[in-house]
């Protein structure tokens, strides 16, 4: 079996970290943390740091897609499970729909998302547009 071979820098940054697939919440926050302080230093970045952060970046990746897997389904199914994960009630996405009557009647079926609706609702929820179509 062959060996890699790493840097005495990266080889100290993973003593330190311990990098290790994530299996807890409480894991991936503190993971999310490390990574959130290295990006903050972006610019400075030694190649060891960068390193890190793309492997954490991977295991934070790979947790929150199994964990927070959304359904693939109607556009109002999504639109439904995403107010449920997020605890939120119709009057909240008033700011999304512009008025509290429009959100009713996307929820009722009664009229289907628009373009602009849907480019609001990716936003606020931080998903892909495509999951509305």
């Amino acid at each position: 079996m062959s060996t890699l071979t790493i840097s005495p820098e990266y080889e100290a940054l993973l003593r330190k970290v311990r990098p290790k697939v994530i299996r807890t919440e409480k894991e991936n926050e503190a993971y999310t943390e490390i990574l959130y302080d290295l990006d903050r230093r972006s610019a400075r970045l030694t190649a060891a740091e960068k390193e890190l952060a793309e492997l954490l970046t991977l295991l934070i990746e790979d947790f929150e897609e199994k964990r927070y897997r959304l359904p693939r389904g109607k556009p109002l199914d999504v639109l439904r499970f995403l107010m449920e994960q997020h605890n939120l009630l119709q009057k909240d996405l008033a700011d999304v729909f512009g008025t509290p009557s429009i959100v009713s009647e996307v929820l009722n079926g009664k009229r289907e998302l628009n373009k602009e609706q849907i480019g609001r609702l990716s936003a606020r929820f931080h998903v892909s547009p495509e999951l509305f179509f």
